[in-house]
């Protein structure tokens, strides 16, 4: 059955200025490697031995006061700038592990200078531990990825699976390159965030790519223009639903953002970073690899 262009809805031409996203992404890819190059990952403890110290002082309070505190009792150790969070409260990270006895002093200390309504919470990690959290981080990563491409694959096509594998690697190196560029903190909460992103996105993928190969059944696609446009038609039949999906998460994500405690902030920034990511590379990367895959082979066909 052809396909009648003249009553097919196709607001935007998104296969034509496929180019153009990913020349878009790619500069955003590139930005986030030059600053992870010159500036790094702000790493927290989960990934980098240390010491984090939370500190609750229960009333108006000026940094540098609490800063001179641990400069007085913990002496010779790097830390971290005294950042404000919340209602009265402070965080920093020492670059080494600081001993129990030490933190007991210091909230001594602290107590004498703000008052007796001073707390502490500590979380400290060894260096074996923390190159064992990023080693399984990054395996954890690695076989989620795997095991959704090797669905794609079984699934639908080799080809699918390849732009699905390219559309992934976009997903989780632009929050990365995000919290490079913006100097947010790498936790363990991260991680978490960047499997719920891989479970989204992969979600969104398979939507737009089971449309396409239905509407390859129905549809003549013998020529490029003929693919094109049938993509194209896939990808506005599934917009309303990708936008729609990916807003329900992104508000309420962002609500968590706003409103959340700072332990769950960064967990709720990096998924929104993925959740746009993510939809974004389904449209806009993803069926465009797949497009630009399917091309090639029809012209190798072609001359063959």
């Amino acid at each position: 059955m052809s396909f009648d262009r003249e009553h097919t809805v196709v607001r935007f031409d998104i296969v034509k200025n496929r180019r153009k996203f990913f020349i878009f992404s790619s500069a955003i890819i590139i930005i986030g490697f030059l600053f992870m190059m010159f500036q790094g990952l702000h790493l927290g403890v989960d990934f980098k031995a240390g010491t984090r110290l939370d500190i609750y002082v229960g009333k108006e309070f000026k940094p540098e006061d609490v800063e001179a505190v641990l400069k007085q009792e913990i002496p010779n150790v790097a830390f971290s700038k005294v950042t404000p969070y919340g209602q009265n409260q402070a965080y920093t990270r020492f670059d080494q592990t600081i001993s129990s006895d030490t933190l007991m002093k210091t909230e001594e200390a602290l107590k004498k200078k703000f008052g007796d309504q001073v707390t502490k919470q500590v979380s400290s990690v060894d260096p074996s531990i923390a190159q064992e959290m990023v080693k399984k981080a990054a395996i954890a990563v690695g076989i989620a990825s795997l095991g959704i491409v090797i669905y794609i694959a079984i699934r639908f096509q080799v080809l699918f699976g390849i732009a699905c594998v390219v559309g992934l690697l976009h997903d989780v190196i632009i929050p990365i390159a995000l919290f490079s560029v913006f100097d947010l903190e790498v936790d363990i909460t991260f991680i978490a965030a960047l499997l719920t992103i891989l479970g989204y996105s992969i979600n969104d993928k398979i939507v737009i790519f089971d449309r396409i190969r239905e509407n390859l059944r129905t549809m003549k696609s013998k020529t490029i223009p003929d693919l094109e446009h049938l993509v194209n038609v896939s990808l506005w039949q599934t917009m309303r639903r990708s936008v729609y999906t990916v807003a329900t998460v992104f508000f309420t994500a962002l609500a968590i953002a706003v409103l959340g405690s700072e332990s769950i902030r960064n967990f709720s920034l990096a998924l929104l970073f993925g959740l746009v990511s993510g939809t974004y590379s389904s449209i806009f990367i993803a069926a465009q690899v797949w497009v630009n895959l399917k091309e090639r082979n029809m012209r190798k066909k072609k001359e063959a």
